[in-house]
């Protein structure tokens, strides 16, 4: 697993080992104790998943308190982050990102943060914890 930081404070770009052979592919999409050992202590209390057709744009959206980790387990969508803190000297900061099922790039996206994609394929699922 590769750890790298966004531009943006807290945020950060995931790359988890895809194990591939002629069968397919595997990929382990969250492991508690390899990502404290990457130094992410944050914690989560539910999986979900949406299923959106091409085009389709879900708006800007977070709270004060929730982190996700989302990723693209089917399809590609466009990832927008944006910073909602008003004290924050990165408010109204943004940055973008691709997720797809070819990159299998996950962000992890801190309290305070708001989130919202458009999705680039005929379908994608936006997963998150």
């Amino acid at each position: 697993m590769q750890v790298s930081k966004a531009k943006l404070d807290g945020v950060l770009v995931i790359q988890p080992e895809v194990f591939e052979d002629h069968r397919g592919y595997y990929i382990e999409t969250y492991n508690e104790k390899l990502y404290k050992e990457n130094g992410i202590l944050a914690s989560f209390v539910q999986d979900d998943f949406s299923a959106s057709g091409r085009h389709v744009l879900r708006g800007i959206h977070g709270d004060s308190e929730t982190w996700k980790l989302i990723s693209c387990p089917k399809g590609k969508f466009y990832l927008v982050v944006v910073c909602c803190e008003e004290s924050s000297p990165n408010f109204g900061k943004w940055e973008s990102f691709v997720l797809s099922d070819h990159n299998h790039t996950q962000v992890l996206i801190p309290p305070k943060y708001g989130n919202g994609h458009l999705v680039l394929s005929d379908e994608a699922i936006f997963q998150y914890k």
